[in-house]
């Protein structure tokens, strides 16, 4: 196993478990605990680890982008109920916008009995798992591949979203803040989901729990800007007062 791949199982099991231990890390690599101990110092570096005595434990970064696969594994169940929100806002025949996040594939397996979609989407991996769907039209958006992302970013991708219109796109993002909106890690995730949102009649946020009241690199949009929010659990009193006075709709799964 390369070191990189390596890296990227810890990765994993911490996202899974929240920490790790150099022995058994060792024992489940047949490496020694030196090696173990510099893969965690380069994921400390890195900003995705924090070492501790002995080992490891989850940090949450919003400002570093981790590893599709690795983000695919977190907060699944927060994701999946997202996912089912949104799938009652899509109808057969709709034209929508999916960006590459893990909750847009949540989304896709979602609405996989809607009948005559069109999907335009920047996620590679959207484009693996509807690669033998009949009765959908799928465009990619072109553009540059993003390391580790398995998305499509840049001024093609851009200028390719320019030029449609579609009832409704649903983008993520790492935070979202009273006073400084809708966030992201990087430039080029943020421009993308601009012109997502630049070219939809209806703008979703699908946003988990854990990235209220958080701030990221890049701002996407205002809170203004968007016209549903969609996340798994009741943000609070404090948001929902925000999200009236933004004109914003707050869609989330309630308690019976």
């Amino acid at each position: 196993m390369l070191a990189i791949e390596r890296r990227n199982a810890i990765l994993s099991k911490l996202s899974m478990e929240g920490k790790v231990v150099v022995s058994d890390l060792s024992r489940e690599f047949d490496v020694t605990e030196e090696t173990i101990r510099r893969d965690l110092e380069k994921l400390d570096n890195d900003g995705l680890a924090k070492k501790t005595y002995g080992g490891a434990v989850k940090v949450e970064n919003f400002n570093t982008d981790l590893p599709f696969h690795i983000r695919k594994q977190s907060n699944v169940e927060k994701k999946q109920k997202i996912a089912t929100i949104i799938a009652d806002m899509i109808k057969d025949g709709d034209y929508i916008m999916l960006d590459a996040s893990t909750t847009a594939l949540n989304i896709i397996k979602a609405i996989s009995n809607r009948k005559k979609i069109t999907l335009i989407t920047n996620s590679i991996e959207a484009l693996l798992e509807l690669c033998n769907k009949q009765d959908w039209t799928v465009i990619s958006t072109g553009g540059t591949l993003k390391e580790g992302g398995l998305s499509l970013v840049g001024y093609q991708a851009e200028k390719m979203v320019e030029g449609f219109h579609v009832d409704i796109a649903v983008c993520s993002c790492k935070g979202i803040d009273v006073e400084n909106g809708v966030t992201d890690s990087n430039e080029r995730d943020s421009q993308i989901k601009k012109a997502f949102f630049a070219s939809a009649t209806k703008k979703v946020l699908a946003v988990d729990s854990t990235k209220f009241d958080k701030v990221s690199f890049v701002k996407v949009c205002s809170l203004a800007d968007v016209d549903a929010v969609v996340t798994d659990e009741y943000p609070g009193d404090k948001w929902q007062e925000v999200f009236e006075k933004t004109n914003t709709t707050l869609v989330f799964e309630r308690e019976e």
